[in-house]
């Protein structure tokens, strides 16, 4: 499989630890039971939204070592980042740690790129305890990529809201459930949307092509797994990618579940198409998923997080918005 852009991984590492943070909107969702920690002040105690953004991550991250009983000079490798511009909030929220740290940015994709990465690091026997972390904010995120806050412009319907969320995760060579079984690098995708109010359709097509590129390297099916799960395409993205799956003659309907339709109700919560942001994948994934699968009551899932690789300057130059979604698979146990 030298040529292809699958990995099955010869060791088979251990996610031995996971954590979820939220906001106050987030805690009025119909998950709100999944997070370790809950911060109604959407400042997280700090003096503006971007500092508050890292105190989000470092939250994340000291609750998953407590869950381990592991300290940060344990940690051999942290892959971070954020939808930040030089991904500041990662940068600010871990340095006190003084973790070896690899940036990396692929926008709402990063946690399934950084828990690649972890899980190809302790694969190789690089490291012994790889780290991921990825956060995202509201307020951040509305005014580096659209709007002033106190602009008060209405959103279209095919909007989505960004979760004021972060989810951390330790990738080990311990052998215990969840495994990562193998793993799918992403190609970027650009199908010519230039709608950065609908960011769902532009990212649909990237995990069209890296679900569809997993099944024809592996040769294995839907029914192989409990669930697909994609990032946050939310309504419009998730319609659009089960109808290219349809198209190309693989029914994923019924295996599919978006974080970004599970994190809110949309009857109860103005979000419009659903949830976006780095921490909308990693929340679900580290606070809902990873725990079901440790338990048994989920066998297996493909995690096919998506990132719109959005920049507001070459937007409002007319380009249009590339998007990129990188995909792993965790498993109960070491045999489908």
């Amino acid at each position: 499989m030298a040529n292809k852009a699958t990995r099955l991984l010869n060791t088979q590492p251990s996610v031995i630890a996971s954590a979820a943070v939220g906001g106050k909107k987030e805690n009025q969702g119909p998950l709100a039971d999944i997070f370790d920690k809950i911060n109604d002040d959407p400042y997280f105690s700090a003096d503006t939204y971007e500092q508050g953004e890292s105190h989000l991550q470092k939250q994340s991250i000291l609750h998953c070592l407590e869950k381990v009983n592991l300290q940060p000079q344990d940690i051999e490798v942290l892959f971070g980042g954020d939808l930040l511009n030089q991904c500041v909030g990662t940068t600010y929220g871990i340095r006190s740690f003084e973790i070896p740290y690899l940036g990396i940015y692929a926008a709402c994709s990063t946690m399934s790129e950084g828990l690649l990465l972890a899980s190809l690091f302790v694969d190789s026997g690089i490291t012994a305890n790889a780290m991921a972390v990825t956060s995202s904010h509201f307020c951040t995120a509305e005014r580096q990529y659209r709007f002033p806050l106190g602009y008060g412009g209405q959103r279209s319907p095919t909007s989505q809201w960004t979760a004021t969320a972060g989810g951390a995760l330790i990738v080990s060579a311990h052998s215990q459930p969840p495994y990562i079984r193998g793993c799918t690098i992403g190609k970027v995708v650009d199908m010519g949307v230039s709608d950065a109010n609908n960011m769902g359709a532009s990212m649909a097509p990237a995990a069209f092509d890296t679900v569809k590129t997993f099944f024809e390297d592996t040769q294995m099916k839907p029914d192989d797994f409990d669930y697909i799960v994609t990032g946050d395409l939310g309504k419009v993205g998730s319609r659009l990618f089960c109808e290219l799956m349809q198209q190309s003659g693989t029914d994923i309907s019924d295996k599919h579940k978006d974080c970004g339709l599970m994190l809110y109700d949309p009857e109860t919560q103005d979000v419009h198409s659903g949830a976006s942001g780095c921490g909308c994948a990693a929340s679900v994934l580290c606070g809902y998923f990873i725990p079901k699968l440790k338990s048994g009551e989920i066998k297996n899932i493909l995690f096919s997080a998506t990132g719109a690789l959005l920049s507001p300057t070459l937007n409002q130059q007319g380009e249009s918005i590339p998007s990129i979604s990188h995909l792993v698979w965790l498993s109960n146990g070491t045999t489908v």
